[in-house]
């Protein structure tokens, strides 16, 4: 039996989070959460994480997009809050941004982790950015610390 799973030390690599400034005040948590994740789990050194700031979700898969075809880093977190309002532009909104972020992915094969929260209220995402649920900035650094990991692992696999 060959089985593939992941360590999630991975020193040698660059990591680009990608964060909105729309609702700055819970996203800062995600940003924090993310790169104590990335530098203590990780050991990645901080001059390794590149944060860029958009100025909201729906900007960030462009963002994504262009750093992917560049393939100068090895993953990007996505990280932002979509909170609804009196219409139900927060649902497309966060249908399109996802499903951007998984295109790209797949068609660069580099690991995009969402940590953006979708929320019905304010609450709701500031629970969901490390008052009582978790951070999902930090779930979302483990997650491509762990992906990374699978793809190297799959690329060796794969040469042998």
């Amino acid at each position: 039996m060959n089985l593939i799973k992941s360590e999630i030390f991975n020193q040698n690599i660059k990591i680009v989070i990608i964060a909105s400034r729309t609702n700055n005040f819970i996203n800062q948590h995600l940003i924090e959460g993310a790169t104590d994740i990335l530098h203590r789990i990780g050991k990645i050194k901080l001059k390794q994480i590149k944060i860029i700031r958009t100025p909201g979700a729906y900007e960030i898969p462009l963002i994504a997009a262009t750093l992917s075809s560049s393939k100068k880093y090895d993953a990007i977190i996505a990280l932002g809050t979509i909170i609804k309002g009196e219409t139900i532009h927060f649902k497309k909104i966060a249908f399109t941004v996802i499903n951007s972020l998984l295109k790209i992915s797949i068609k660069y094969i580099i690991p995009i982790a969402s940590g953006i929260i979708i929320a019905e209220t304010t609450n709701q995402a500031i629970e969901r950015a490390g008052v009582k649920q978790g951070n999902k900035g930090s779930d979302a650094a483990l997650c491509v610390l762990e992906m990374i990991d699978i793809i190297n692992s799959l690329k060796n696999t794969h040469n042998n």
